[in-house]
């Protein structure tokens, strides 16, 4: 119990210090977790909002499919990115691999059909609605989409909710692409997981506290912007 409570004190610490090599980690998963979700979000809402508002002879199975790819391994997708990205793989040249660029790709790849899905479950509501209205007015599927995105975007802030939840805790594809390497690729997941396995459970809390506190912080945060918390209820 005392080594219990030692670790936990030294982990609250080292948050309250601002410990730098902490700060440093959390900085980095930000920049890459965030980066990853604005970029899935600007492919996925649209995708989501497409699939929603179209018909065509396929969409059944691309919409399976997209489901599917909801549960796509990490490791595999991180195997994938590191293929392509070695110095024998087709965009080698490129040097991207063991950056932070490369592990906002496997991100990328991992949360799109996560926010597309959740999307298209939202949207596809919406259009029910407003569907005899915007054919009246003889809108185009551009216009659609984009009258559909805007008047959805407070549900579809959770559909980007979602998608970086799943990136600031991915560990398997990052380390893959990333390498875990100190002060260049070292993420909160990574971090964990290292700290862990020296022993430095002081640290590893440290990071599980600050992951935690991110998860809530960016909840509260969208709850805000969106102004969804009116009268006293969310």
């Amino acid at each position: 119990m005392n080594s219990i409570g030692d670790g936990l004190w030294q982990a609250a610490r080292l948050v309250a210090t601002f410990d730098p090599d902490l700060v440093e980690i959390t900085a980095l998963s930000l920049r890459v977790s965030l980066g990853a979700t604005v970029i899935a979000s600007l492919i996925g809402l649209p995708l989501g909002a497409w699939l929603a508002v179209n018909r065509f002879p396929a969409r059944r199975i691309v919409i399976a499919i997209l489901n599917a790819l909801m549960g796509l391994p990490p490791v595999v997708v991180g195997l994938m990115v590191y293929v392509l990205f070695s110095r024998s793989g087709p965009f080698g040249v490129l040097g991207l691999l063991f950056t932070p660029t490369a592990m906002v790709i496997a991100q990328v790849i991992i949360i799109t059909p996560i926010i597309a899905s959740v999307a298209h479950q939202a949207i596809r509501e919406l259009w029910a609605d407003y569907h005899d209205l915007l054919i009246s007015l003889q809108a185009t599927r551009l216009q659609r989409i984009k009258t559909l995105l805007w008047d959805g975007r407070r549900a579809l802030m959770t559909a980007s909710l979602a998608g970086f939840g799943r990136a600031i805790g991915e560990v398997g594809a990052i380390m893959i692409v990333g390498g875990n390497i100190d002060h260049a690729t070292r993420v909160l997941t990574t971090a964990i997981a290292l700290e862990t396995g020296k022993g430095e459970f002081d640290m590893a809390l440290a990071l599980g506290f600050v992951l935690i506190g991110l998860a809530i912080l960016v909840n509260l945060g969208l709850h805000f912007i969106s102004r969804t918390e009116r009268g006293a209820r969310w």
